[in-house]
């Protein structure tokens, strides 16, 4: 791909040309596996436990075929071709995350930092989406209840929260449901009842990264 890139530039960026991408590469049920043991069976963005409901995405966190700066922008091409196949571009995400809310996007505080081949070094850009395998996403995003909001009004948690539909009713209702969950343990403990010791237990495992909605969770607790 680097090599059809820098035979005719112009043809791809203006959309004459385009890059074929091997879905059975990138996607292939081995790759699948792999983000869904390194995500503890969770969306990448949400959270959400999905596995026993959907096979969820291979999601390419920058766009491998083109990109948008704002959502209402035309695609621009190419988009992060070389980076299509790379292990530290990869997630696992719900469909709703993926399809329906990131789709394209990728943008950038300063959007003239673009990288747009891979002539260009990717670390240079700024980006607006938190990376879950390089951000700690708690630094920026915390909850009140099911509602997340950004840290101190950071933009980069504001745009992630926007950018992947992070408080789309659907998703709070579960957020909802899961609390309800916690506080009824949390009561156990409090009220020293026989099953208190075992209501710590499974709290404690809530709270751990392998748990749906952990963040949530240990925002809820303190």
């Amino acid at each position: 791909m680097s090599t059809a890139y820098s035979r005719a530039p112009r043809s791809y960026e203006k959309g004459k040309k385009s890059f074929e991408f091997d879905a059975g590469i990138y996607a292939h049920e081995s790759v699948k596996q792999a983000l869904l043991r390194a995500q503890h069976g969770k969306c990448a963005f949400c959270e959400s436990k999905f596995a026993h409901i959907s096979y969820g995405d291979v999601e390419h966190f920058r766009p491998k075929a083109g990109w948008r700066q704002e959502e209402d922008e035309p695609l621009s091409r190419p988009g992060y071709y070389w980076l299509a196949y790379e292990w530290a571009n990869l997630f696992l995400a719900c469909t709703l995350c993926n399809q329906q809310f990131k789709k394209n996007l990728f943008p950038l505080q300063t959007p003239s930092r673009r990288t747009r081949s891979h002539k260009e070094d990717v670390t240079e850009e700024d980006p607006l989406l938190l990376d879950p395998a390089v951000d700690n996403p708690e630094a920026f995003i915390s909850f009140r209840e099911e509602v997340p909001y950004a840290v101190d009004g950071n933009a980069r948690g504001e745009t992630t929260i926007r950018t992947l539909g992070l408080r789309r009713e659907a998703l709070a209702e579960q957020r909802r449901r899961h609390l309800s969950h916690v506080e009824a343990l949390r009561q156990l403990i409090e009220l020293r009842t026989p099953e208190a010791s075992k209501a710590r237990k499974l709290l404690q495992r809530m709270q751990q990264d392998s748990g749906e909605y952990a963040a949530m969770t240990r925002a809820f607790l303190r």
